[in-house]
């Protein structure tokens, strides 16, 4: 049986992903991470830049995704929420 990720569950991993490498990573890396196909990844990096969750910077020749203040205080409210629903453990 295959479990589909929700649009909350995706955006996490997103950002967690983002998170993890001190806002420097490249979109191939969110993409191993996220596990999505490359244009739904960048479907979901255009809307996070849309909102400013995040943003994309050069550093030379290459480039690399950050998170925003916006997209930190969005993580951790995903965080929170995702602690409190596994306190109902249905």
């Amino acid at each position: 049986m295959v479990i589909k990720r929700d649009k909350i569950e995706i955006i996490s991993d997103i950002l967690t992903s983002i998170q993890e490498k001190n806002n420097k990573i490249k979109i191939t890396h969110i993409l191993y991470k996220a596990n999505l196909s490359y244009n739904k990844l960048k479907e979901y990096l255009d809307e996070l830049l849309n909102k400013n969750l995040i943003e994309e910077y050069y550093d030379k020749k290459h480039k690399y995704f950050r998170l925003t203040k916006k997209g930190n205080e969005y993580l951790e409210k995903i965080k929170q929420m995702t602690k409190f629903i596994e306190t109902f453990d249905i």
